[in-house]
């Protein structure tokens, strides 16, 4: 069964940093290109950073230079160190393959908040 677990969220300052995490398990692991997702207040869900099984990264220009992705592939990890917050990076994250479906298995997701 398919499980994503994302954690590390929280309540930071306008320039501070969080490191978010994500535990994979099921068919997914680290069978696939990975990302980080987020859902800000009624906006849509869109993709902040991606992973290939080989490392390679990709970032929205909103994140470029300032959040990095990476993972662990022998401890079917994701991760999403993020620098410099501002708070419209406020949302609730969330990590999935590389082109997940809204229709897609999701997990509960982190709630990252940054104050002005």
């Amino acid at each position: 069964q398919v499980q994503l677990v994302e954690s590390g969220g929280g309540l930071v300052q306008a320039g501070g940093s969080l490191r978010l995490s994500c535990a994979a398990s099921g068919s997914i692991r680290t069978a696939y290109g990975m990302g980080w997702y987020r859902q800000a207040p009624g906006k849509q869900r869109e993709p902040v950073a991606t992973v290939t099984l080989g490392g390679a990264t990709n970032y929205a220009d909103s994140v470029k230079g300032r959040f990095t992705i990476s993972r662990d592939n022998a401890k079917n990890m994701v991760y999403l160190q993020m620098n410099s917050l501002k708070p419209e990076d406020t949302a609730v994250y969330f990590c999935n393959r590389f082109g997940a479906k809204e229709y897609d298995y999701w997990g509960q997701g982190t709630q990252v908040t940054v104050s002005s």
